[in-house]
């Protein structure tokens, strides 16, 4: 798969890392200090891993790829439920 961009994966990963973007752009100047920058390179590696995964030869590689993507995912839902808690 070389057309990323088709992937309904990397689709919704790309909506969900400019909502993320967007929601965080919204905190408080603190909060948006402490968290903005870790929580933001945690949403836009899970298409850029998707992306860059779709590029390689084997599929093998491109599930590697995938799986760091997830973990990118859990790294940003983690991020999401401590500053929500935070924010209590």
């Amino acid at each position: 798969m070389k057309n990323f961009k088709k992937l309904i994966v990397w689709q919704r990963s790309m909506q969900l890392a400019c909502e993320t973007t967007n929601v965080v752009n919204k905190l408080p100047n603190a909060e948006k200090f402490t968290y903005r920058d870790q929580i933001v390179r945690s949403s836009i590696s899970i298409p850029s891993n998707i992306a860059e995964g779709s590029s390689r030869d084997s599929r093998k590689d491109f599930k590697r790829f995938l799986q760091i993507s997830l973990g990118s995912s859990f790294e940003l839902e983690t991020q999401l439920i401590c500053n929500s808690h935070d924010l209590i």
